[in-house]
């Protein structure tokens, strides 16, 4: 086993075996990281899909509109160590909210990053793309306007059911 070190001292444990997160009362060895407290309602989230494997909500502090995160229900820290089909899965979940994004804002492309620094919780993050800025969380917004974020996440929820995934998307951006 190795210590990461950095300038702030030890970051972390480098092992065969990353830190796992579960549900699990506060204070016990095991809790539930922010995303799974918001797919299961413990704090709010405007939801534009949901299914049995994973959940996509809109960003709190998005690079663009329609910024959406796409999250396991299944607490995975590093997008490396989940089951191949849970990525396959949640990379055509991706994909398919880009092209709503992309049918809606018409971007000149749609980005997709997996970072997972401020999360230990793997999430993918779908926004639309005008150039290379729209790639730096820098450029993200520090706050958003409520009312613009529920019609945002409305106008995916209606292109998303117009595509045919209707039975994947809540009706009220509530799981």
């Amino acid at each position: 086993m190795a210590i990461v070190r950095g300038m702030a001292g030890t970051l972390g444990e480098r092992t065969g075996d990353r830190p796992r997160y579960g549900r699990g009362p506060v204070g016990s060895a095991v809790m539930s990281t922010v995303f799974t407290k918001i797919i299961d309602g413990e704090l709010p989230g405007r939801f534009v899909w949901s299914d049995e494997r994973c959940a996509g909500f809109l960003s709190i502090n998005p690079l663009g509109p329609g910024h959406t995160l796409v999250v396991p229900r299944e607490e995975v820290d590093h997008w490396v160590d989940a089951d191949p089909d849970l990525v396959a899965h949640l990379t055509g979940v991706c994909h398919t909210i880009a092209k709503a994004v992309e049918a809606i804002w018409q971007p000149p492309r749609v980005g997709f990053l997996v970072a997972g620094f401020e999360v230990p919780h793997l999430h993918l993050h779908v926004f639309p793309a005008w150039d290379m800025r729209a790639f730096d969380f820098a450029n993200a917004a520090k706050s958003v306007d409520d009312a613009e974020q529920d019609g945002i996440a409305e106008r995916l929820r209606t292109t998303l059911r117009e595509a045919g995934h209707g039975d994947r998307v809540a009706t009220s951006g509530k799981l």
